[in-house]
């Protein structure tokens, strides 16, 4: 059996990592193309090397650019590789532009589409994510849902052939990776302290893309370094400091207590999940790993693809207002965590799963 996995992203290359080891594992024969849409070093090559991710077969360099333009230089390349390799599956994961551009190329030339993390929903077509994995899950031929609300959105779609819950592949990677990392020395490498502070990532188009709420998020922050007693920690992410200078915010961040740091690696980002009194995000990966190692998140949107977390009281959806954001961050550092007995996500073997499923069938 020969498989064309297709990354791009970074949470792709977390995912990919441990699934593509179960499927050599099976004697899969699986051809790795990396795009290049998140071409930083932090955002890329350094996750090859931690998660021991087998070397890209193809990259393709692809870059930044508008929506359109990205994806049609993907679909261009994609299509190339195909055409050489010619293999039974292509295996795409999550809702990037890799993954729509993977999963598109693919139908076209009549190649089986595996979709990992299928069925999620915001609802809000005007996230280009949301665009991206509801047309992926249309045309994929196996379709991996990582919880059992993602199958009933696949349901109400009317899509239930080829349907399958597997868990979630993060929640794999999760525990594995904590069972290798040196926590005291990543945290004292920013000289931070468990309970100590706040970690934030931002990245989602919805809020850098728009002055006013970059801006709303950004008097959050500030309020948070100067008038109470965490630490704030923010690895920027690269598209997010450009806007930040584009709003001139960075002036508005330069305040004592708060740490912008450039992107950090995936152990990194573990370590920093686990120990933080709270976490700011609007990262669906992050809201779930928080919840993986006991930690809240305060998610600045407006809908999550994650609604299990935030119906049980877990996270806290706070939109974008400044004194929302702060307000859901001190009830989460100073409240009790609701008791959440259920797994939502599984029990750690999404990725056997999917190897089994796709070897199978």
């Amino acid at each position: 059996m020969k498989v064309v996995s297709i990354v791009g992203a970074r949470p792709q290359f977390v995912k990919a990592g441990i699934v593509s080891r179960e499927l050599r594992n099976r004697g899969v024969r699986e051809i790795f193309v990396h795009t290049g849409q998140h071409y930083d070093f932090e955002m890329s090559e350094v996750f090859f090397r931690e998660l021991n991710l087998p070397e890209p077969d193809y990259y393709l360099g692809v870059g930044s650019g508008t929506h359109g333009e990205q994806t049609g230089r993907m679909l261009i390349e994609i299509e190339k590789v195909l055409l050489k390799e010619n293999p039974d599956v292509v295996l795409v994961y999550g809702d990037t532009n890799s993954t729509l551009a993977g999963a598109l190329a693919a139908a076209k030339l009549h190649i089986d589409v595996a979709h990992v993390e299928a069925g999620l929903r915001s609802y809000n077509m005007e996230m280009p994510e949301e665009i991206n994995r509801v047309l992926t899950d249309h045309i994929s031929k196996f379709l991996f849902a990582p919880t059992e609300t993602a199958v009933k959105n696949l349901k109400r779609e009317g899509i239930e052939k080829g349907v399958y819950l597997v868990g979630d592949v993060m929640y794999d990677v999760a525990l594995e990776v904590l069972s290798k990392v040196d926590e005291r020395g990543i945290l004292s490498k920013w000289n931070l302290h468990p309970d100590g502070y706040i970690l934030v990532t931002i990245h989602r188009a919805e809020n850098t893309d728009s002055e006013n709420h970059l801006r709303e998020i950004a008097g959050a922050l500030r309020e948070l370094s100067l008038n109470h007693n965490h630490k704030i920690f923010f690895p920027v992410h690269p598209r997010t400091r450009k806007k930040l200078e584009e709003y001139n915010l960075l002036e508005v961040l330069d305040v004592p207590n708060l740490i912008l740091s450039r992107p950090v690696t995936y152990f990194e980002m573990v370590v920093l999940e686990k120990n933080a009194a709270a976490i700011i995000t609007d990262s669906g990966g992050v809201q779930k790993e928080g919840f993986f190692f006991g930690t809240r998140c305060v998610i600045p949107r407006n809908e999550t693809e994650w609604v299990e977390l935030v119906e049980t009281g877990w996270n806290i959806l706070s939109g974008v207002k400044s004194e929302d954001i702060v307000k859901s961050t001190l009830q989460i550092i100073s409240g009790d965590p609701p008791e959440i007995g259920k797994r939502f996500y599984g029990e750690g073997d999404a990725s056997k799963k999917i190897a089994e499923l796709l070897t199978s069938n």
